[in-house]
């Protein structure tokens, strides 16, 4: 046990920058392990409960998260919008979002099996897309900061369909591994990480598989611009590229929840298909505010299952960028 433990240290003190790091880093995972452990002794429909509740601490004591939620709500839904609707909104996205990362995420992929699943999952209208999915000629799944994006390819990995997940990993491993060991152990659901993927990914689109990825990441100043309730946001142009490459289709879905409790529904938004950017002057644009703009009519619906603290529009294109400065730009002359 000693030397399990001296090895967990210096697994955190080489990904963490600095010793204060690493014992943050030591006292997450700790704390996800209790956690883990305390939820484990209730039922889950208490323990959803109890995050609500812990959903509302958090918006009451971030007043930083708050500010940041409330601001991207007023860009959404215009200034005319009553304070006290968005702030409701807001409010409900803190609450589900808790009840997502402290119980769902832990306890989640221990109950949705190939057996269980009913209990928790609906289906919507999805058989086109599994039928692309079946067809095995290759596909591009992606998904927003929107309801339980992770369920949503959990479950037909547990239906038997192969999927392969491009993510991010944590910057905490111990915390990183904990979180995955479950959810990948059973089930037909891949994983590849986002950093140097680009090969990887190529692969599995080349094989037929299907490729999966949360959509709405913030891409930086190299990545291609698109229309997101009512402001331009930055979008990776690596799911419009492949698309093009390999000629697949983009399947455009989500898992929402349909009632108080771990009760969702898998639907599919939008598939958008390869005839349909051919002839297009500018098809990478194109298919980006087109997923876009399927995400937001989602989203619109259910707003309060969205992620509204995700710094979306963080990056702004130059323009944009100079404008908010007050320095005019060439096409407002």
């Amino acid at each position: 046990m000693l030397a399990n433990i001296l090895s967990d240290w210096r697994r955190l003190r080489a990904a963490a920058p600095s010793r204060r790091r690493a014992l943050r880093f030591a006292a997450e995972y700790l704390a996800l392990r209790i956690w883990t452990l305390v939820i484990g002794w209730f039922p889950l429909e208490q323990n959803l409960r109890t995050a609500r509740l812990l959903g509302r601490l958090w918006w009451l004591v971030m007043k930083r998260h708050r500010r940041r939620a409330l601001e991207n709500l007023r860009h959404a839904f215009g200034p005319h919008c009553d304070e006290r609707v968005l702030r409701r909104i807001a409010r409900a996205s803190f609450e589900h979002f808790a009840q997502l990362y402290l119980v769902e995420l832990v306890l989640g992929p221990l109950r949705v099996s190939e057996w269980s699943w009913p209990r928790y999952v609906e289906l919507g209208e999805i058989d086109e897309a599994i039928d692309i999915l079946l067809a095995g000629r290759g596909a591009i799944m992606i998904t927003a900061h929107f309801g339980n994006y992770e369920l949503l390819g959990h479950t037909i990995s547990r239906l038997g369909l192969p999927l392969t997940a491009v993510m991010r990993p944590l910057d905490n491993p111990l915390l990183n591994d904990f979180l995955l060991a479950k959810r990948y152990e059973s089930g037909r659901l891949s994983l590849i990480y986002k950093h140097g993927a680009s090969q990887a990914a190529q692969r599995v689109l080349a094989a037929g598989g299907t490729l999966c990825f949360i959509a709405d990441q913030d891409a930086g100043r190299k990545g291609v611009f698109a229309d997101f309730f009512n402001r331009p946001a930055s979008w990776y142009k690596s799911i419009g590229l492949l698309a093009m490459h390999f000629q697949v289709p983009i399947i455009v879905g989500h898992a929402v929840r349909t009632r108080p409790g771990m009760h969702y529904r898998l639907e599919v938004e939008r598939i958008i298909r390869p005839h349909e950017w051919a002839d297009r002057p500018d098809p990478l644009a194109w298919i980006t505010q087109t997923f876009a703009a399927a995400f937001e009519s989602a989203i619109r619906r259910r707003p309060e299952q969205y992620l509204w603290v995700h710094r979306r529009w963080k990056t702004q294109p130059p323009a944009a960028r100079r404008t908010a400065n007050g320095v005019a730009t060439s096409a407002s002359h």
